[in-house]
Formats: structure tokens, sequence, C-alpha cells
């Protein structure tokens, strides 16, 4: 059935709501996307989404996705499609693929760019737009897909300035493209993200004024995450209201106050008085049998043909049967946790442009400057860094701050850094944000552990001496990497080192921040990408300190650096001589 037709059939005064999923990346991550997916469906939503990975990097997951959830969880389902790397044979091919699995629900995207690249590129007989792809669908197959767009009650982000804002010419001009779409086939509008309801009512109003009359469904997306807030809608270049700010900075370091973040989605739609209470599954410490095990053995083909299955089993995967993400994420990049890499859209704008800008943007001369600058934020003078979106730096990483500014004037840049714990006390104020890492906690009477850890750039010159005097010394491991994805690492591929965890009274072990060569060669591309996008973009085409910066992005390593002495070792002394 088509969703909008569910929509035109409701009883006045009935809400609407669905569900968005996006696929994972492992066999176990699916297993438990279907045993979440199938609790929140008892919920009765209208209809539930799966989103296209980037780019199509999971096309074949998402169909087969689709497929069990219109079939086997039997909720109806909505597919979004991009034109990212999809010609016209890849987009007729998973056009078909639903049809013939009774799936009739579309969201037609034009899609982000291709990984790595600023603009979107219209790849060799595909398309340009979402328009043109609404156009194919109508022209090829009639009235059989309802098709979604999206909606942008702020304008699209391409039309958005640097200051937030986008001007009313774009924001009228975004208003007539997204009525092309309607009128091209489309019968339903779903919006992006916003925090803003006025901004909401404005935009349906505007739509209704010049014409666009199908039913509008607002996006939401519950705040469960400080930072992965912030990163979400700088992407965007959402609007967040001034109220929302005050009460998020107020209590985004505190644990006990920040405890309403981790609510789960059932209980906001609870809240808001779109689900019973009486009718929210409660976490057992035990998988519930229901189809999970079939569904699992469905993908284990999949994932055989993806060459993931023979991947080494952690811990997590080892307790699969216990129900483990209630909270958050934590692990290594093979956590079933984590989704795709790639759908992390790490290469995001930041939203601190104008503070970086006054802070960063000052005239470069010679690597002995930027050495300076990286310098100056380690000792507090720069509140602002292309690399972090917090203010300043973390209570933790003060603890070693003067050792890390004469770490950066012989040459290594540190861009993320924290010290060795050993047992300190959770309620400490200096290890306080560790704390907050460790989200699955309810109380502070406990001891944080964690080793010397260090993110930095530096020449290849360097990171051969700083290699040579690390090799006798077995407790320290390193991973490096250039632009070009040259790598030199003393540890395996499938190695995983963990650097901070916690121990609490009545509770597990916790390990919330672990480094694996996976998710730091997937990372590598942000680090690299903000020597350009975030730092040398401040400038204009042609300054001599733009092309300085382009020239280090260029040459340097990107290094990840522990040692998992957290006792004894003194880690500086490496860097003595060097």
């Amino acid at each position: 059935m088509k969703v909008i037709e569910k929509i035109q059939s409701l009883q006045e005064g009935k809400v609407v709501f669905s569900f968005e999923f996006f696929p994972p990346k492992t066999e176990d991550g699916v297993d438990n996307l279907f045993e979440r997916m199938d609790r929140m469906v008892a919920h009765n939503p209208s209809f539930c989404d799966i989103t296209w990975g980037a780019g199509g990097s999971t096309a074949d997951l998402t169909l087969d996705i689709a497929n069990k959830m219109q079939n086997i969880i039997c909720v109806e389902t909505m597919m979004h499609l991009t034109c990212t790397n999809m010609p016209i044979e890849k987009i007729d091919h998973a056009l078909q693929t639903i049809k013939s699995n009774g799936i009739q629900n579309v969201l037609a995207l034009r899609g982000d760019p291709p990984h790595g690249q600023d603009k979107f590129v219209q790849v060799e007989g595909g398309f340009s737009c979402a328009l043109d792809l609404v156009k194919h669908i109508r022209s090829k197959y009639g009235d059989y897909f309802g098709i979604t767009v999206a909606g942008y009650p702020e304008a699209h982000p391409d039309a958005i300035g640097n200051y937030g804002v986008a001007t009313p010419e774009a924001y009228q001009n975004d208003l007539a493209y997204l009525k092309r779409k309607v009128d091209a086939g489309a019968d339903l509008i779903v919006t992006q993200l916003f925090y803003d309801t006025d901004i909401f009512l404005k935009f349906v109003n505007d739509c209704r004024q010049i014409g666009i009359n199908c039913p509008i469904v607002p996006g939401i997306m519950p705040i469960n995450n400080y930072k992965g807030f912030l990163r979400m809608t700088g992407f965007c270049k959402t609007k967040i209201p001034a109220e929302i700010t005050a009460a998020l900075e107020a209590i985004k370091d505190n644990e006990e106050l920040s405890k309403p973040m981790e609510f789960t989605l059932e209980q906001k739609c609870a809240n808001l008085g779109l689900i019973e209470e009486s009718k929210i599954s409660r976490s057992l410490p035990w998988r519930r049998l229901q189809m999970f095990f079939v569904l699992k053995k469905m993908f284990v083909q999949y994932f055989a043909n993806d060459g993931r299955s023979n991947r080494p089993k952690s811990y997590i995967t080892r307790t699969i049967g216990w129900d483990q993400y209630p909270y958050g994420r934590w692990g290594d990049s093979r956590n079933p946790s984590y989704g795709a890499l790639t759908d992390h859209q790490f290469m995001r704008p930041r939203a601190r442009d104008k503070k970086l800008q006054e802070e960063w943007a000052t005239p470069l001369n010679s690597i002995d400057d930027i050495q300076e600058k990286f310098k100056s934020y380690c000792l507090g003078k720069l509140r602002s860094s292309p690399w972090s979106e917090l203010d300043s730096l973390q209570p933790e990483t003060k603890i070693i701050h003067e050792q890390l500014g004469k770490i950066n004037l012989k040459g290594f840049l540190t861009i993320n850094s924290q010290p060795a714990v050993n047992g300190e006390r959770s309620d400490s104020p200096s290890v306080e944000p560790m704390v907050s890492q460790l989200t699955v906690f309810v109380v502070k009477a406990g001891a944080v552990f964690a080793l010397n850890l260090f993110k930095l750039g530096c020449l290849q010159e360097k990171l051969d001496a700083l290699v040579n005097k690390c090799k006798p010394l077995s407790s320290i491991t390193y991973i490096a990497v250039n632009k070009k994805g040259n790598l030199i690492s003393n540890i395996g591929t499938t190695d995983v080192n963990a650097v901070t965890w916690g121990v609490f009274p009545a509770k597990e072990i916790v390990q919330p921040t672990v480094v694996d060569p996976a998710s730091f060669m997937v990372w590598k591309d942000e680090a690299f990408e903000i020597w350009s996008k975030a730092w040398a973009a401040l400038y204009p085409e042609g300054d001599p300190s733009k092309k300085l910066l382009e020239e280090v992005q260029s040459s340097y390593y990107l290094v990840s650096l522990v040692d998992n002495d957290y006792i004894g070792s003194d880690v500086f002394a490496v860097f003595g001589d060097l």
C-alpha cells in the first residue's frame, strides 16, 4: 500500500508517525537491527524508512533489508533511493527489485556528493537531481510507486550561506524547485530535520501559497548525543534556537543532568502520546526468540560474499545474545552498533566557522607558524580548532597541555591527545569528560583508566625518527598513514587497542574508546580533508597561507600513537630529542 493512501485514509485527529533505519555494516548488526525493528514496529507506525548508503555503498543490503521489512516484519516500507553513483540501469534494478517484492514506496533523493568530493557529480548515464529521478519513476512505472521527496524548511544546505541563512531569493528558488518535484509526480514531502517549529510552520504556509498541496511530514531527529547533535546540525546547517543551545550547553558535560538525552526513542514517543507507555518492551538480558535467527541466516550469505564473516569476533560479538546497545555506541569499527563507516559522512562543515576565522585565518609564512598555532591551542590561547567542535581543550587533556605544546614545536602537530590515567576517581573534575564517555553507568563511584594517546601529524622524516625511538619500547603501538593511503604500523589490521575503560560497582568493565586500523583508515579521510576544507578554505584563492596548508596536507602523515603502559612509562621522553 502507498504511504500517501494511508495518510489520506486517516481519521481526523489521528497522528502519523514513522521510524527510519539505516543499514548496518555487519551480519551481527543486521541481527540487532531486526530485533530493534520488530520491537518498534509493534507500536504501529504508519510506515518505516530504510536509507540508501552514501553513493550506493549499501545498495544490495538495503534492497534485502527492505524486502524483509515489508514481507517478514510486515511494516509498510519506504526505501530511499539516491542518484549518487547510480546510472539508470542500477536505478531500474533497484526499482524493479522492490516492485517484485511488493514495495510501493520510494523516497527519491539526489544524494550527497560522492565520498571525498565537495559537490555532487552526475555519474555518466545517471541523473543530476531528484527531479529527474521523480520524472523517470513516473514515466517508466506509472502510478505503481508512491513517491516521496525531501523538503527543506530552511532551504537546501547548498543554498544556505556561510552565516547559516539562505537569502530570500535562494529560499524562494528552493521552494519553486520543490513544487517542480511535486508537479512531476511526487505525492508526499518529508522535511529535513529542524528544531524551530516556527520555521516549519512558515515553510508549510509558503508551500501552500505557491500551490504545493500534498501532505508535508516533519522530519524529527531526537537529541540523543551532544556531539552527534552538533555534527548533524552543522552538516545540515540547521538553525538551533537559543533556548535549546543554552539548555544543552548547561548539561553537556554533566552525566547526571544529561541522562534525559539517553531516553530511548520509544520513551520519547510515549512522552509525546504517540505510543502507550505500557506497551514499551523493556530490555531483557537475553534476546527474545522470534524470527531473528531465521533473519540472521538469510543474511549470512550476503556477508560471507562480502568477506566480512572472516573477521575475528570481539567480546561484544561473542555475547551477541545479550541486549547490549540500550544507551549508545562503543567499541571498534566492527561493532554492529556502528553503521557503515562510509555512511558517517565525515567531511561535514563545521558549525563554528566564525570563531575559526578569527583564530585560525591569520597569515602563515612557514611551518613554524603552523606549529605555533597548534601550540597556542594546546596552551589554551585559542578556543577553537578545525579538528574539533568542542570549545577548547577538555579538562583531562589540560593535564598534559604543556608537554603537548613542546611536542608541537618539534614538528608533531597534535590533533587529539589524552593522558595516562591509573585508577583516578570517576568524580574527579579532571577525568569527568572521560566518565561521560562511559555512557552505561548510572553512578560515579568508580575508577577510570586510560592510556596515553596521541593523534598527530608529521613529515615522514619525523615519523621515521619516531618509529626508530619506539622500536625498543614494546608498550608503544602506532598506526600512520598519509593522504595517499600508505600505511606504516606495528599492529595487525584486525587488532583493537582499548585506550579508555572504567571499573564501577556491580558493572562490567567498559571500554568506550578504542583504536583500530579499520576506523583509523576511514577517519584519515576526514583528518586530511580538514586541512583544506576547514582551514585552508578560510583563506582566499591564491593566498600563500592556503598554499602552505595544502602542501602540509599532501606531505604529512597522520599518526595514532598509544603507550600501553599507563603506570610507569614516560612516553613524552620519546619525543625528547627528536
